[in-house]
C-alpha cells in the first residue's frame, strides 16, 4: 500500500532515514517496521521562522518493497535516412529540440560554431588565466551553451510552456541525480553538467544525428523562399527541410547576419547591473537565523525583489556557495555571470542584482532593432576600460557603491581574473546605477546584515537576456517572413534559462516534424 504524508520536520531529521521513517509511522499511525520503504517526492526549505524546518512531502510503501522507476537512456532509435533537419547551436534548446526530432524520426544535423564540452575548458581557463578571449570558445559558446559552466540551475516558472518534469527526467535518464526531481529549485552544477551534456551528444550520434563543431554559421540557403541550410566561416554548407536557430543569447553576429539579410527582428527588454558577492557563512546567518548552518542544510540563497521609480530591481542567477564568472564573448569587454559547483561549497555567495531595461532607454526603433545590442557592448567596453583594459573586473565595497564612494582596497574575491577599485557609477547608465543604490538599502533592511562592509559589488551582469527577439508565428512556430526558419530559446527571445529553452526547444522540434512530416 502507498501513503503520501506531508511533513513539516527539522533538517536532522529530513537528512536521517531512520529518523524520517519513524517520523511518518508516527503520521500514519503504524509500526516503523511495516514501511518498506519511504520515497522523497518534493523537499523545500522553511526558514520563516526562527527555527528552520524542512518541508518534505514523501510516498511511504506499506508492506512490500515498491518497484521503483528506473531512469534508463532512451533506446537507439536510427534517423541515419531520414530527412535531415539542420539545428543551429549546442546550447539546451539545441540538443532537447534534436532528442525530440530523433523521436518524431527526423535526422538532427547539429552545428555549432564552439568546441565540445570537454574541449572548452582550456578556453576557459584561458579566460581567467590569461585574460585571452576566444570568440567563439567561452562560456557563452560551445557544446552545452551558458548553462553548462554557468551553474546548472534548473528551476523554471515557465510551467505553461511544456512538461517540466520531462525534462527534468530526461536530464536523469543521461547522469543527473534523482534529487533533481525533488528539490523545488533543482541544481546540477557545472562540474557534473558537462558529463550529462556529452553523454546526451553520443547518444544523438549514436542513433545516426550529425553534430558538427567548430562551425560558425555566417550565411543562409533558401530553395522557393524557404530556409533549407547554412553555411559557415569554415566553407562548409549543411542543408536539409528547415532550420531550428537556437544561438543563445550573446550570438550578435546572427542578430547582425539576420538583420543584413532584411529578416526582421524587434528590440526588447532586458535587464542590467552587477554581480554582488557576500561571504557565504554571512548569507546563511542571516536566512537561516542562526551563527554555523550545521551539517543538513544546504548553502542559503535568497532572492530579492524591489521596485525603484517604476522599475524593477531584482536578484538574478543567485548562485550560494559559488563563483563569478569572466563571460566576455569578445576581447575588449567585460561581462560577468555567476556558477555553483554541486556542492555549493565555495566560502562565496553571488548573485546578479540587476535593473530592467526597457527599449525606450536604448531609443531603440523599428529601422534600427539592434540598438540594444550597442547599448548593452558599449557598457561592458566602459568595464573593459574601467578594470585596466584586461579581464579584471572594475569592483566597489557594496556599502562604498551606496555611499557614491571610491574604495581604496577591496576584499578577496571569488572572481579569478581579479577586480580593480573603480567607481561603477562612471560604467553604469545613471538610470541603473541610481535604482541599484536604492534598492540595495531596500535589500539591507528586507536582510539584516546584507549591506556588509566585506560585501562587493562586481561589474558587469549585463548578459541576463538578449535585447532581441527573433519573431515568430505563435501557431507555426516559423519567422512569418521566413518559412523554414524556427527562431528558438534565449536567442530568440523566447527562453530564460536551461529548463525554459530545453522546452522551447522541444517546442520548435514537434513544430518542425509536424510541418515536414506533413508535406
Amino acid at each position: 500500500m502507498r501513503e503520501e504524508v506531508l511533513l513539516l520536520i527539522s533538517p536532522e531529521t529530513a537528512g536521517n532515514p531512520d529518523r524520517l521513517k519513524n517520523r511518518v509511522a508516527r503520521e500514519l499511525s503504524v509500526d516503523a517496521k511495516t514501511i518498506a520503504h519511504v520515497e522523497p517526492l518534493r523537499r523545500s526549505i522553511d526558514a520563516r521562522s526562527k527555527r528552520v524546518k524542512i518541508r518534505l512531502k514523501v510516498a511511504a510503501y506499506l508492506g512490500a518493497a515498491p518497484q521503483l522507476t528506473e531512469f534508463r537512456a532512451p533506446e537507439v532509435q536510427s534517423v541515419d535516412h531520414a530527412p535531415p533537419v539542420v539545428i543551429v547551436g549546442a546550447g539546451p534548446a539545441g540538443l532537447f529540440a534534436c532528442l525530440t526530432l530523433i523521436e518524431k524520426g527526423l535526422k538532427p544535423v547539429l552545428v555549432e560554431r564552439g568546441k565540445d564540452v570537454r574541449s572548452r575548458l582550456k578556453d576557459l581557463a584561458a579566460i581567467s588565466r590569461q585574460h585571452v578571449v576566444d570568440p567563439n570558445s567561452n562560456y557563452c559558446f560551445g557544446e552545452g551553451g551558458a548553462g553548462t559552466y554557468s551553474d546548472g540551475k534548473l528551476y523554471t516558472r515557465s510551467t505553461k510552456r511544456g512538461d517540466v518534469r520531462e525534462i527534468l527526467e530526461t536530464l536523469v535518464r543521461f547522469g543527473a541525480p534523482k534529487s533533481i526531481l525533488v528539490d523545488a529549485h533543482p541544481h546540477i552544477g557545472s562540474n557534473k553538467l558537462p558529463g550529462i551534456i556529452g553523454t546526451m551528444r553520443k547518444y544523438i550520434q549514436q542513433c545516426g544525428g550529425e553534430v558538427h563543431f567548430g562551425q560558425q554559421v555566417t550565411d543562409f540557403h533558401r530553395e522557393n523562399g524557404r530556409l533549407t541550410g547554412v553555411s559557415t566561416a569554415q566553407g562548409k554548407t549543411f542543408l536539409g527541410a528547415a532550420v531550428l536557430l537556437a544561438t543563445g543569447h550573446s550570438a550578435r553576429d546572427i542578430f547582425e547576419l539576420l538583420h543584413a539579410k532584411s529578416i526582421a527582428l524587434e528590440a526588447k527588454p532586458f535587464a542590467l547591473g552587477v554581480r554582488v558577492e557576500h561571504p557565504q557563512s554571512l548569507i546563511d546567518q542571516i536566512q537561516y537565523h542562526q551563527p554555523q548552518r550545521g551539517e543538513w542544510l544546504p548553502a542559503a540563497s535568497y532572492s530579492l525583489v524591489h521596485q525603484v521609480d517604476g522599475r524593477g530591481v531584482f536578484s538574478f542567477c543567485m548562485c550560494p556557495g559559488g563563483i563569478i564568472a569572466p563571460c566576455a564573448t569578445s576581447p575588449g569587454e567585460v561581462v560577468t555571470n555567476g556558477w555553483s559547483p554541486s556542492q555549493r561549497n565555495t566560502p562565496y555567495a553571488n548573485s546578479g542584482i540587476v535593473v530592467s531595461v526597457d527599449p525606450k532607454d536604448y531609443q531603440a526603433t523599428a529601422n534600427d532593432p539592434l540598438s540594444g545590442l550597442r547599448f548593452q557592448q558599449n557598457i561592458e567596453k566602459l568595464a573593459w576600460e574601467a578594470g585596466g583594459r584586461s579581464q579584471v573586473a572594475p569592483a566597489q565595497r557594496l556599502v562604498d557603491f551606496v555611499a557614491n564612494r571610491a574604495s581604496h582596497e577591496l576584499p578577496k574575491t571569488s572572481y579569478f581574473p581579479g577586480v580593480a577599485p573603480a567607481k561603477l557609477g562612471e560604467v553604469l547608465p545613471p538610470f541603473v546605477n541610481r535604482r541599484l543604490q536604492r534598492a540595495f538599502k531596500a535589500f539591507g533592511k528586507k536582510m539584516r546584515g546584507y549591506m556588509h562592509p566585506e560585501a562587493v559589488v562586481v561589474g558587469v551582469e549585463s548578459r541576463t537576456s538578449s535585447p532581441v527577439r527573433i519573431p515568430r508565428d505563435p501557431e507555426s512556430l516559423q519567422h512569418p517572413q521566413v518559412p523554414g526558419l524556427y527562431p528558438c530559446g534565449e536567442g530568440g527571445g523566447y527562453a530564460g534559462g536551461i529548463v525554459s529553452a530545453a522546452m522551447d526547444g522541444q517546442r520548435c522540434a514537434r513544430k518542425m516534424a509536424e510541418a515536414i512530416l506533413r508535406s
